[in-house]
């Protein structure tokens, strides 16, 4: 009898112990707390001195980069855009990383270039001048530097003016190589020695052990984290957005799009209309290539005809924050909206690469807008400006200064 009460005792002490264990690991991983799980960017993580001295990061209250709340619009048709591969979806530890890298100048030779320096956050991720000047401050890039918003929904994923690397994770590190750009060439040791700086640092091996989990600095990771943070660019939140949010819908003609905007001048609602129509219903026929609501450029697209005889079939950025930029086109060749009308209006050329939507009839398209129509177009252009996603604080320089 002793021992059955002795074994029951035993048995039920053994039971309320474990169950004790589990409930006290539940609640120090948020398992058993509705609190926690609502704010998920919110842990216990202490952020590491090295860290610390440096930015102004906490890795206990990250940003929310993964899982923006965007607009009913950004539905599946949007979705099916996205290039984000399957191994590389945006999370919150490795996009900070990601800022961090894109703002440190240390990823540079001589530690004066980052890549911020070129894709400035209050240009639209642009730069104000028409080449960017190298590592050196001698020599200057040979292309303009794109606006980086919603680089995630361009297809087919290829980056650079020319298409050249085949993804953002294949475009981040290049500039890093590059012989004017940030000087990591081979003859300097290139990337690995770029990595053994990283790893003399007092952050990187804190940052890398925290959003990958182990503190191993790669080439593969450092693209990761880079286009994580370019990813999550995502804008949203300009005139035309907030206007073409009320308007929005899946099931309407052209989801919407030709319907007339509220809070917008006359003038807007006319740029808007030129914007949207084709050439042949009175418009411009901007949007068959500028595709809303992200304006990123569609995957068919080719060249736009700047000079007669061109071969080469370059992209371009997403129109959103257009306003913002100071040149355009891949030489930066037009400082002003006015010159970028002009050239649609007027200037299309023909050459072997030339986008057959600027060639009707095998002849350069001539639009022939009135002053007022190419001045309606530039007022639309300007609604496309979104100052949230120039002023966001988890898009700024984490570096203390």
């Amino acid at each position: 009898m002793n021992q059955t009460i002795s074994k029951v005792f035993k048995s039920k002490f053994i039971s309320n112990f474990l169950l004790s264990v589990i409930l006290i690991g539940l609640a120090s991983c948020g398992g058993g707390s509705a609190t926690n799980s609502a704010t998920q960017n919110v842990t216990t993580v202490s952020t590491p001195a090295g860290i610390a001295e440096f930015t102004t990061l906490s890795l206990s209250n990250l940003a929310n980069y993964a899982a923006p709340v965007l607009p009913a619009y950004f539905d599946a048709t949007v979705i099916a855009l996205d290039n984000t591969p399957a191994n590389n979806a945006v999370n919150d530890k490795v996009a900070t990383l990601g800022r961090v890298l894109f703002y440190d100048k240390r990823l540079s030779i001589n530690d004066s270039i980052s890549c911020s320096s070129c894709h400035q956050q209050a240009n639209g991720f642009d730069d104000p001048r028409r080449f960017s000047q190298g590592f050196l401050g001698l020599e200057f890039t040979t292309a303009h530097a794109m606006r980086l918003g919603n680089i995630r929904y361009y297809q087919p994923g290829s980056m650079f003016w020319d298409k050249r690397a085949n993804s953002v994770e294949a475009q981040a590190s290049q500039p890093i190589q590059h012989a004017v750009e940030m000087g990591f060439v081979p003859g300097v040791g290139g990337i690995p020695a770029l990595i053994t700086k990283m790893n003399a640092s007092s952050y990187y091996p804190d940052l890398f052990a925290f959003a990958f989990g182990d503190a191993a600095i790669t080439e593969l990771r450092i693209q990761q984290a880079l286009a994580q943070f370019e990813r999550a660019m995502v804008s949203y939140n300009s005139k035309w957005d907030t206007a073409y949010a009320q308007v929005f819908a899946p099931n309407a003609n052209n989801r919407g799009l030709g319907t007339v905007l509220p809070g917008f001048t006359a003038q807007e609602d006319r740029g808007r209309q030129l914007f949207i129509a084709g050439p042949n219903n009175g418009g411009a026929g901007c949007a068959a290539c500028h595709q809303p609501p992200t304006f990123a450029l569609v995957a068919n697209s080719r060249s736009n005809g700047l000079d007669a005889g061109e071969t080469i079939v370059f992209k371009a950025p997403s129109l959103k924050n257009i306003a913002l930029s100071k040149a355009f086109m891949h030489d930066g060749r037009f400082d002003s909206l006015e010159k970028v009308v002009e050239h649609y209006n007027s200037g299309v050329k023909l050459g072997p690469a030339l986008d057959n939507r600027l060639s009707p009839n095998g002849q350069p398209l001539r639009l022939n807008l009135s002053t007022e129509d190419k001045a309606a177009l530039i007022a639309f252009m300007n609604t496309l400006t979104d100052t949230t996603l120039t002023n966001d604080p988890k898009f700024a320089d984490p570096f203390k200064k």
